[in-house]
């Protein structure tokens, strides 16, 4: 990333210039107002250029897993997946697994960069902000779990590790997760040693619905807003029971149409389609879908709530994004602008542009209660807890 790095200041420094000198034959009244405004607008590009925290900078937005001359390609390949017929989503789900590896190579980076290490929502709970809301909504699933010193917990569909750090420091709890993604092995793994989290986490690559672990060997398992990837929910619910010891309990926040979805309604249609393609999804399944996906691999189903509607004092989880909607915008020109100097891979633009379009379809699908990200569906592997 170096020489990219300096590249881009050279450029920087060149435009820089160019603007001093045409400030300075500006009026003194115009130097001001400007001044102001380029001053605000300077911190804002700044920190989105080069953000605090450990994520990657514009200058080091990759595709993952994807070598930098094949992100174009590669998304090309991803687009042309989706049906163009009403409800259709991916055409051969037998390529779900590997266009859902393709989608997270593609995107790892920019969600990191704009949003954090949790990729998922969360309610805004009153006095506190978003990050403590996010921290909150992934605290309660280890509580839930019963989850202690000494247990081993599945995360499935880890992503870069975000919720697993909470968990394994809040509960004790040793944490493995399981993406299909290598860059999120990698990404995960070196989040969890820097913050310390390391000797309480095992990150493994693997395919969710054929998992390489041994059957009744685990204490807990959980899935925050990952098993909606799944070909179908039976394959992924099937693989968890099998690895939970008896009595065990599985927590899984799901994405689903809601009660108020209507499938003969063409915008509500057209949301649950561009939400599916925007973030990588077969298809969108229903909240009763979900729960007899789970019953039909022998689950007991213990509790299922709309975790977004569930509290008459929390703030929509769609708000995040909707107060993010003008960085949206300056990240895109960000982004454009970094495409053009050729610092960024070819077809980086277009992906970053396919979010901030989804957040517009997310937006909606929560504003109308069509949709939600956070259906809470406990289950319960019989038999006697060990």
């Amino acid at each position: 990333a170096r020489p990219a790095n300096n590249m881009a200041q050279q450029y920087i420094t060149d435009l820089y210039k160019t603007a001093v000198e045409s400030f300075k034959e500006l009026p003194t009244s115009h130097q001001y107002a400007l001044g102001a405004a380029g001053g605000i607008a300077g911190v804002i590009a700044l920190a989105a250029i080069v953000p605090s925290g450990d994520k990657p900078k514009t200058f080091e937005l990759t595709g993952g897993s994807i070598a930098r001359e094949n992100v174009a390609k590669e998304f090309k390949e991803y687009s042309a997946s989706y049906g163009t017929d009403a409800g259709t989503g991916i055409v051969d789900r037998s390529k779900t697994v590997h266009l859902v590896d393709v989608f997270y190579s593609l995107v790892t980076d920019i969600y990191e960069w704009g949003w954090g290490q949790s990729f998922h929502f969360s309610p805004k709970l009153p006095g506190k902000n978003w990050k403590q809301s996010e921290a909150a909504h992934e605290a309660r699933i280890p509580s839930i779990l019963g989850a202690k010193p000494g247990d081993k917990i599945l995360d499935v569909g880890c992503g870069v590790g975000g919720p697993m750090r909470t968990i394994a420091s809040v509960s004790g709890s040793h944490v493995v997760g399981i993406t299909i993604n290598e860059y999120q092995v990698q990404r995960a793994t070196h989040h969890n040693a820097k913050q310390g989290i390391a000797p309480l986490t095992t990150v493994v690559r693997g395919d969710f619905t054929n998992m390489p672990f041994e059957a009744n060997s685990f204490n807990g398992a959980y899935a925050i807003e990952a098993t909606c990837h799944a070909p179908k929910l039976e394959m992924v619910y099937g693989e968890v029971f099998r690895v939970l010891k008896p009595g065990a309990m599985f927590l899984t926040y799901e994405w689903v149409a809601t009660p108020k979805f209507d499938p003969k309604n063409a915008e509500h249609v057209r949301i649950m389609d561009e939400i599916n393609y925007g973030n990588g999804l077969p298809e969108m399944r229903t909240w009763k879908e979900a729960e007899d996906a789970g019953k039909a691999v022998g689950f007991e189903l213990v509790w299922s709530q709309d975790i977004a509607i569930s509290s008459v004092v929390a703030g929509p989880w769609y708000d995040r994004l909707g107060t993010l909607t003008w960085m949206h915008h300056l990240n895109h020109a960000i982004v454009s602008f970094f495409d053009f100097l050729r610092l960024t891979p070819k077809g980086m633009k277009e992906v970053h542009h396919m979010l901030v379009m989804v957040a517009k379809s997310l937006i909606a699908g929560g504003e109308t209660g069509v949709f939600t990200p956070m259906q809470m569906i406990v289950f319960r592997k019989p038999g006697k807890k060990q």
